[in-house]
């Protein structure tokens, strides 16, 4: 009886647990797929690819709106690459358009995520597909689901010009600004989009940190040296400046000349 009861038992921690993985890795709901978002001003770029990045919080990671003329391909794996392995990328808002305009939700398409990536299916491959998800702070990734051309546009005010603080992959791109936000664009990418950016603020109020620093450590050498200058002089008028004579000249001790 107690080897039976050990049995079920272990049954119904194995159906557990494929339960689990089932919920964690089945899919995304459909009410994270039909979420609202609009496309429309993504949708009048010329590119393949336009995808703009929407700022986050002083903690909170932003995220990104994405728009892909899939030029005949009906399935798109979309994953992100960690230190370790591939992980499924986390997407909501998924819509799709057939070439007559006609609009499906996520919900009706086929929207499968396992543990390295989430695959979406869609009825015809000439169509366009435009989906949501996270972006870094200050910082964004994304690899090339479709080959072609890319136009990424990055939050209002934010730049990645500055050597120290921005950064462009791949390179051969065009960067130019419009309304305060920098556009980057790409002829041909097939490889994973990288950048990093940052405030134009920023720039001034690190170039302020490095002057208050240098004020700051200038003051403490001047401070430092009048303390030596004036413990020098003290020594001076109590006599205890007084120099040793060195008589390591004068041969050895007299006991042993």
């Amino acid at each position: 009886m107690n080897r039976r009861l050990v049995l079920a038992s272990i049954a119904v921690v194995l159906l557990i647990g494929l339960a689990g993985c089932t919920t964690l890795f089945g899919g995304i709901s459909d009410e994270e797929l039909d979420r609202e978002a609009d496309y429309s001003d993504l949708q009048e770029s010329d590119a393949d690819v336009a995808i703009e990045i929407e700022n986050g919080g002083l903690i909170s990671s932003g995220e990104f709106r994405a728009v892909y003329d899939l030029n005949e391909t009906e399935e798109l794996s979309l994953y992100r690459s960690s230190f370790y392995r591939d992980e499924p990328l986390d997407v909501h808002s998924v819509r799709y358009w057939h070439p007559n305009g006609t609009e499906m939700t996520g919900s009706e398409l086929e929207v499968d995520q396992s543990r390295s990536s989430t695959e979406i299916r869609v009825p015809d491959g000439n169509g366009t597909l435009a989906f949501s998800g996270g972006a870094g702070t200050r910082t964004f990734q994304l690899p090339a689901y479709v080959s072609g051309s890319y136009d990424v546009t990055l939050p209002e005010g934010y730049r990645t010009s500055n050597f120290l603080f921005g950064d462009v992959n791949p390179g051969g791109y065009d960067r130019e600004i419009v309304d305060d936000q920098e556009r980057l664009t790409w002829g041909e990418v097939d490889s994973t989009i990288s950048l990093r950016y940052y405030l134009t603020r920023d720039i001034t109020l690190f170039t302020g940190l490095i002057v208050v620093v240098l004020v700051l450590g200038g003051a403490g050498i001047a401070y430092y040296y009048y303390q030596v200058q004036r413990l020098q002089e003290q020594r001076e008028e109590l006599g205890l400046d007084v120099e040793m004579e060195d008589d390591s000249d004068d041969g050895p001790p007299p006991g042993l000349r």
